[in-house]
């Protein structure tokens, strides 16, 4: 390594190209940003030195319906969520390359908000095409965050994650993904005033509306609070894809009254009978302003998409057939003490029957396979064991054991 530039902070190595001065160094994406901004104050218009991510973007890019079918490999059911997604992110990174083909922008950027219980899978499908198409993601807690100056992470934080994901790269960063997870827990506190600031709610809403819409920002890219005397890195949000998403739990009264399905009196007829999902499905603007979020933040994330809930069929489906399924990873371990694991199907109906139970979604299935598998990952590496079976009766006995061990340690 030769050095770390000193307006950002990242390493520079050997055969990296930089700009030396005493007792100083400067990277190429630094290099690049000073120039932009000095040709910004001069009123001309530079072109980019560096093209190479825009390349990779374009090269790497695949249709909504490639991009779907890789989905498919690792999440169950969601069809009408992974199209959606598809098509939004699809649609984001045709509108950088058309943008910087055409040097305008036309094309506007949409933002993407989604509904859904935890566990229903919101974060999984996003995190998943960003691996494979190889695009910076953070993944950022809103419930974590506060207005500039109170305890808490300040809203510029989720950029600060987004920057070091991208290897400290200011260009990747203005190309990522940031998902803000929880969007549902910051929403307003009420229209009656209040003699206290909403610094974790509406305040909230007003920094990340800055970011949403497209603004320069400065960030301390070690992270940690911004002072006067630390270098910040300048990242340009317009180019930045954000998905919020939330379980909006209660939304479905508020959607339901609308629809007209609670009615009072004995003698009311109700129109349809919508479930949860149906219901989800009829969600407006108004109803989101119903819950707490401004309108501005709304008027920013345009597509509204929501994951269903999930049956026991869809649990034992997640269990078992994708690639990275429960059952394979553990499979694949007991392969490694040369023992074959398998399992019944009522024993996998049992444990997603269990999951549903704990209302956490497919996050709920690790717990209760833990709780199974954990004296065969202790004993078999010691035993010449060569199978083990899990069935429905064994499934039961050590989940009423833990069970126990839980009341007993309460």
């Amino acid at each position: 390594m030769i050095g770390t530039c000193n307006v950002c902070g990242k390493s520079i190595e050997n055969g990296d190209p930089y700009v030396e001065g005493k007792d100083c160094f400067i990277c190429p994406d630094c290099i690049q940003r000073i120039g932009h901004m000095w040709a910004q104050m001069a009123g001309i218009s530079l072109p980019s030195v560096n093209t190479t991510d825009e390349t990779n973007i374009e090269q790497s890019l695949k249709k909504p319906k490639e991009i779907k079918e890789y989905l498919d490999r690792f999440v169950i059911g969601q069809d009408e969520y992974k199209k959606k997604i598809s098509i939004a992110i699809y649609n984001h990174y045709k509108r950088l390359i058309w943008s910087k083909k055409n040097n305008d922008g036309v094309i506007k950027k949409d933002s993407v908000l989604v509904l859904g219980n935890s566990g229903t899978g919101k974060t999984y499908v996003v995190q998943k095409i960003s691996e494979m198409l190889d695009i910076p993601f953070a993944i950022c807690d809103a419930t974590t965050l506060t207005e500039a100056g109170y305890v808490g992470d300040d809203v510029e934080s989720v950029l600060v994650k987004l920057y070091q994901n991208a290897g400290q790269s200011v260009e990747r960063t203005e190309h990522g993904i940031i998902f803000i997870d929880e969007i549902d827990k910051i929403a307003r506190k009420g229209d009656n005033p209040s003699i206290t600031r909403d610094v974790s709610g509406e305040g909230v809403q007003q920094g990340l509306l800055k970011m949403i819409e497209g603004n320069v920002i400065g960030i301390p890219p070690h992270g940690g609070r911004k002072h006067p005397d630390q270098d910040l890195v300048y990242i340009d949000t317009k180019n930045i894809l954000f998905i919020c998403a939330g379980a909006f739990e209660g939304i479905e009264r508020t959607i339901g009254r609308r629809l007209n399905q609670y009615t009072i009196g004995y003698n009311q007829q109700l129109k349809h009978r919508y479930d949860d999902d149906e219901l989800l499905d009829n969600v407006t603007p108004q109803d989101l302003r119903s819950f707490g979020l401004i309108p501005e933040i709304i008027g920013r994330l345009p597509v509204i998409c929501h994951t269903n809930s999930l049956s026991v069929d869809d649990m034992v489906k997640i269990l078992n057939e994708p690639e990275d399924s429960l059952v394979k990873q553990y499979q694949n371990l007991m392969i490694m003490d040369e023992c074959k694991l398998s399992f019944t199907d009522d024993a996998l109906t049992e444990i997603a029957n269990n999951a549903i139970k704990s209302g956490t979604g497919a996050r709920g299935l690790r717990h209760i396979m833990d709780i199974i598998m954990t004296d065969y990952m202790y004993e078999i590496p010691s035993t010449n064991e060569k199978e083990v079976i899990i069935t429905l009766d064994l499934v039961k006995e050590k989940l009423q054991y833990g069970k126990r061990k839980d009341t007993s340690n309460n």
